[in-house]
């Protein structure tokens, strides 16, 4: 397994998959081929499908500035390794072919290179049953058990993590206007925020939470600077209910820390064992993912064992299995943004729930986790970020009235 630095990516949204990835493997490929004057690049599949929604173009395009970058779409065509490929051209003056290259977004800003696969490992074990028995066996929490593979500097990248997190999140509760696109979407953040003072109690704390995710998810659908966790479209969840258990709870932030480092572990590994690509398994992969994570951080930060934490891990993805990636008019905002606030909230039930138990229950992490990947490859292409089926449909439909 890789190290979880590769879960919590610093950027700009509003996709991991679409903006950050194909914009790095274009830096890669402008770094390859300086001279070059023109650019031609081909998006296939779901890059090409809900690319110019989600500013695949921009952000590829701005690579190559100053050099010309001409596009072409194929939705239909699916290249072999992933949906989301992608194949980098130069051209000379005549428009003949000097050099190519392929590429794939493997979500999570994660590229797959035909010439260079990823081989960086960092952990011996990769799977839940295997971490829990060694954690168990030796007597120490799952943040030890990332600080035994981990380098020390690990430590240092969280810190500068929960910094990004939250000045993302306070930037968007201060936010107001209409986000980029079709939809003309207003922002809620501030609103949800100020009203959420006129409650007190258990509401109080659950309209915060509320506003929370909104004023970071509303950040990465306007293109804002964001943490992946794991991927941009889900990069509300787990800062909403950190910064929540840090404000409202008074947790200190030594342990947010520790928890940021359990929760990386779980989004590892799902991402191992799985996918985070909402255009592989659909949304369950992402708000799945991001919730699953986000029930194990707070089962931490409340005292749970090592089995609790598992169990509201496990709770958090199974409740998101089947979830469809059906984005309207190709946009990371409507269910995107909602879907943020409401894994915030189910994150904390999952906690609750497990805290309630043993730990002990019928369903391993690691079963729900090959189960997403399964129920993920068995959804029709139209539910896997196309924005061909589902609430897409729909969207179109009013947004054509």
């Amino acid at each position: 397994m890789e190290s979880i630095r590769s879960i919590y990516k610093i950027g700009l949204g509003p996709s991991s998959s679409h903006t950050m990835g194909p914009r790095k493997a274009a830096e890669l490929f402008r770094i390859e081929n300086p001279a070059c004057t023109h650019f031609r690049v081909t998006l296939y599949g779901s890059l090409a499908a809900t690319g110019k929604g989600h500013l695949t173009d921009v952000a590829i395009s701005g690579a190559f500035i100053p050099a010309i970058t001409e596009f072409i779409w194929k939705p239909e065509e699916v290249l072999p390794i992933h949906t989301n490929g992608m194949k980098f051209e130069t051209l000379d003056e005549n428009g003949t072919i000097q050099n190519s290259k392929v590429d794939y977004s493997i979500g999570g800003g994660d590229l797959y290179s035909e010439k260079k696969p990823n081989t960086n490992q960092v952990y011996s074990i990769s799977t839940m049953d295997e971490i829990l028995a060694y954690v168990e066996k030796n007597g120490i929490s799952f943040w030890e058990f990332v600080e035994k593979y981990e380098a020390p500097e690990l430590w240092e990248y969280l810190v500068l993590v929960w910094k990004e997190m939250k000045t993302c999140l306070e930037r968007g509760l201060e936010t107001e206007g209409v986000l980029p696109g079709s939809i003309h979407l207003s922002r809620k953040a501030m609103q949800y925020h100020l009203r959420s003072n006129g409650f007190a109690g258990t509401l109080k704390r659950k309209t915060r939470l509320y506003s929370f995710a909104l004023a970071v998810s509303e950040e990465n659908a306007g293109g804002g600077k964001v943490v992946t966790a794991p991927t941009c479209g889900s990069s509300g969840v787990l800062p909403a209910v950190l910064y929540h258990m840090h404000v409202d709870y008074e947790m200190p932030e030594s342990r947010i820390i520790k928890a940021l480092a359990i929760a990386g572990l779980i989004g590892n590994l799902i991402k191992t064992n799985a996918s985070i690509s909402g255009a592989t398994v659909g949304c369950q992969g992402e708000i799945g993912a991001a919730c699953s994570m986000a029930s194990a951080a707070a089962t931490f930060l409340f005292g749970g064992t090592n089995g609790q934490i598992e169990y509201a891990a496990e709770i958090g993805m199974e409740h998101h299995l089947g979830l469809t990636c059906d984005p309207v008019c190709g946009l990371v905002q409507i269910p995107c943004i909602e879907r943020n606030a409401f894994g915030a909230e189910r994150a904390l039930d999952a906690c609750a729930y497990a805290i309630l138990s043993d730990g002990h229950h019928h369903i391993s992490f690691d079963k729900v986790v090959e189960t997403m990947e399964q129920t993920g490859h068995d959804l029709p292409s139209l539910y896997k970020e196309t924005s061909m089926g589902g609430l897409a449909i729909f969207g179109k439909e009013e947004n054509n009235t």
